[in-house]
């Protein structure tokens, strides 16, 4: 799909964007502004170091709402006073770690928040579309070779993935009970690991290695040899918007879960990643460590076919492509070299481009 066809369908559409403070959601946002899209976003406060504070987004978007999806009442107001058309749901408790911290907000959050975007949908004379944003890890993982297809067994080890493949049964139930029957079309989006400038979040491998950097320490590996499918945020961010387009032309043919994953040869563990992060930064340096406390998974790839298939979405960037336009986003918040805002539009200008 070309750029062409995006900038014309988004200019003057309402979309509205939860989790659109973090690193995933700003990238959207700033995208579907560049676009003419009229967006609201609706997500907790940004942290101080984020890419929606480096681009200064709250003052260049329709509307930026604080507020918490477990709040139903505050998520209901906010979607009926906007009137959205399209509601691309992302907001999230998506760390893996942090969900074995923290289970009880993780599964509020994932669950509980998403349903009360459903509702407040549900509610809605205006919602056309939902794209709810998953994740890979909400399948079954066997730790084999295989990459995961779309109707492969949900599951999860840890709370962030089993919350997410409840979310995605709760995104099946409401399609089939509710969303179906009111004209509203629902799509899940399962996006590989995606990495780029302007992350900022714990226990992430590029943000550490580049906290790390900036420290003047090595950056240490918990799981060198663990392999994911690696892409660059801007890949799993078109994917969307082709999705959410879609679906609104051709509403119930979309309505159903789609991976955005890399091709193969993105397919590579940790350890390559960090190599080639620091090659390219042309900084910094690594170390093995033997601590990993907490289970993650040690292989996980995604099956990319049905997207490129139906919606016509491809990879851009080969694995070197998406390390060195990671890598160059950090050189150049780490150096001051250029306004970070004009920076981040012209990486989305030439990846619309390739």
């Amino acid at each position: 799909m070309s750029i062409q066809d995006l900038e014309s369908f988004y200019c003057g559409k309402r979309v509205f964007v939860t989790g659109h403070t973090g690193f995933k959601g700003s990238w959207l946002s700033l995208w579907l502004e560049m676009m003419g899209a009229k967006v609201a976003g609706f997500a907790l406060q940004a942290e101080e170091e984020s890419l929606f504070n480096s681009v200064q987004l709250d003052r260049t978007i329709d509307r930026s709402l604080i507020g918490d999806i477990r709040n139903s009442s505050e998520i209901g107001a906010a979607i009926k006073d906007f009137a959205p058309e399209i509601l691309i749901h992302m907001a999230a408790q998506p760390l893996v770690r942090q969900s074995y911290y923290d289970p009880l907000t993780t599964y509020e959050t994932n669950v509980i928040g998403t349903l009360n975007v459903f509702e407040a949908a549900r509610k809605s004379d205006d919602v056309k579309v939902i794209v709810n944003i998953t994740t890979d890890k909400c399948y079954e993982n066997k730790e084999i070779d295989y990459a995961y297809q779309e109707d492969d067994s949900l599951g999860g080890y840890d709370p962030y993935s089993s919350s997410k493949a409840c979310a995605e049964i709760l995104t099946s139930s409401y399609r089939r009970s509710f969303f179906a029957k009111k004209g509203i079309y629902v799509a899940s989006a399962r996006a590989g690991n995606v990495i780029g400038g302007g992350d900022f979040s714990v226990d992430r491998i590029i943000p550490d290695i580049f906290r790390s950097i900036r420290a003047e320490k090595k950056v240490i590996l918990r799981a060198p040899n663990s392999i994911r499918p690696w892409q660059h945020v801007l890949e799993s961010v078109s994917g969307y918007l082709i999705l959410a387009k879609k679906l609104y032309e051709k509403g119930e043919k979309f309505a159903q879960a789609y991976n955005f994953g890399p091709n193969n040869s993105a397919e590579k563990n940790v350890e390559t990643l960090t190599k080639t992060f620091i090659e390219k930064i042309g900084i910094g340096s690594y170390e093995i460590s033997n601590n990993a406390d907490l289970h993650e998974a040690g292989i996980l790839k995604l099956n990319n076919s049905r997207a490129k298939k139906e919606l016509n979405w491809h990879p851009k960037l080969s694995f070197e492509e998406t390390v060195e336009w990671s890598a160059a986003w950090y050189k150049n918040y780490f150096e001051k070299k250029s306004d970070l805002k004009y920076f981040t539009l012209n990486q989305i200008k030439k990846f619309s481009h390739r």
